[in-house]
């Protein structure tokens, strides 16, 4: 008879390592829904889609986020801190999340560049030759 209080102290301790369902239901909901319509939409879906379809897929965003942040949490807790090297070790088997991701980082860049051209002024001389040029 004293096995079952055994038992949950181990289930308990499992609990605490992931967040339990009564945390995660107490999340702000919705989050991502106006995004996620626009997703959808440019994927093909109704252009204004059921809001049950919606909230399904804000609930699969964001249980794939928080799964992928312990994870990284768990990857940085070694170093004592989570940085973007731990999520791309995460994702370094998933080619297409991989690509986006450098992507990004490249369109970054660029920004910064064109960013820092226009306020030193440089971005009117290359707009003005580049219309001189036409």
């Amino acid at each position: 008879m004293s096995n079952p209080p055994a038992i949950t102290s181990s289930k308990s301790k499992a609990a605490s390592a992931q967040p339990s369902e009564s945390s995660s239901s107490k999340r702000k909901r919705g989050v991502f829904q106006r995004e996620l319509q626009h997703m959808m939409y440019g994927f093909g879906d109704d252009p204004n889609p059921l809001p049950e379809s919606v909230a399904l897929m804000d609930d699969i965003v964001v249980e794939y986020i928080t799964e992928l942040v312990y994870k990284a949490q768990d990857i940085g807790s070694q170093r004592g801190k989570v940085s973007v090297e731990d999520f791309l070790y995460l994702i370094r088997k998933d080619v297409p999340e991989l690509w986006k991701y450098w992507l990004l980082e490249l369109m970054m860049d660029l920004m910064k560049l064109f960013l820092r051209l226009f306020v030193s002024g440089g971005a009117m001389s290359v707009l003005i030759l580049g219309i001189n040029q036409i």
